[in-house]
């Protein structure tokens, strides 16, 4: 494919809350950081020409939360891209503390939140978030409360929409009596189908639903494996497959692919124009069963 025609546009387009249009195919922003997540990246010059590179390639949905640094993915993209193209539109998440790389805890206090949305407005350089996820659910806090404050944040116009991560159905059912969601984000791929369940919810419910690891790594990606060897035949890689695939799953599935390299956004972005018959998806749906 030459990289001058790929364009993200070929995904095709969902509407946030059925007035904020993307494009489905996305970018997600975890890995714009250090090791771990953790501090910054080895070349923030290179990390920041990913984004520009991105929306050059039009991609105008990007994903992050306050914890991917911490802080460094939001303020990255705040010095990258604002003030921001008018189509563009950034997504953020808080609700998860960091301890050190690769360690997560939930935090779920209004206070808390309130506090992270604010930080998170001057990072990313906006006086709007245009979609804040709530990160985690916390066991020790009711969501209701957890959202209650998000719920006069919007009210006072720094949140446009609202979505959640990680949940089940149930737990978007008690959110959605709360505030109105938008976007669910689950980590779901071709072998890892855990959230079919809210898939199927978020279709049902024509809320967007943003896979996080949206690609396969196991045993269909593996070489010689069923992804494999339908990827060499189309001549495009296993990556862009998985992202082909989430695409045709659900009209609602807008897939955040995320890297820290000029040259595997051209890849991911590419996925958009990447075509099978039905029989062929049939055939891969049939070997991730086995």
């Amino acid at each position: 494919m030459n990289s001058l025609t790929v364009n993200a546009k070929a995904s095709g387009t969902f509407a946030l809350g059925g007035d904020m249009v993307v494009n489905r195919l996305g970018y997600g922003a975890m890995r714009i950081t250090g090791d771990g997540i953790w501090g910054e990246p080895k070349d923030a010059e290179e990390c920041k020409r990913v984004l520009r590179r991105a929306v050059e390639l039009g991609v105008n949905f990007i994903d992050t939360a306050d914890s991917y640094g911490p802080e460094v993915s939001e303020r990255l993209i705040g010095e990258a891209l604002a003030p921001y193209a008018k189509d563009l539109v950034i997504a953020t998440k808080a609700g998860l503390t960091r301890q050190g790389p690769n360690q997560w805890l939930p935090v779920g206090r209004p206070e808390y939140l309130q506090q992270q949305v604010e930080m998170s407005l001057r990072r990313l350089k906006v006086e709007r978030i245009d979609l804040w996820q709530l990160h985690r659910i916390d066991a020790k806090v009711p969501v209701e409360e957890s959202l209650g404050v998000i719920k006069k944040l919007q009210e006072q116009g720094k949140i446009k929409h609202v979505g959640l991560s990680e949940v089940k159905p149930h737990e978007i059912d008690q959110a959605r009596k709360v505030i109105e969601i938008v976007s669910v984000q689950n980590r779901y791929n071709i072998e890892d189908r855990g959230a079919e369940d809210v898939v199927d919810y978020c279709t049902k419910n024509n809320l967007a639903f943003i896979p996080w690891f949206p690609v396969a790594a196991g045993k269909l990606a593996k070489p010689g494996g069923k992804l494999d060897e339908v990827a060499k035949r189309h001549g495009v890689t296993v990556s862009q497959l998985s992202l082909a695939w989430l695409l045709q799953r659900s009209p609602v599935m807008v897939p955040i692919p995320g890297t820290s390299s000029v040259k595997h956004v051209e890849e991911n972005v590419a996925a958009a124009d990447v075509k099978l018959s039905d029989a062929e998806w049939a055939d891969i749906e049939a070997a991730a069963k086995k």
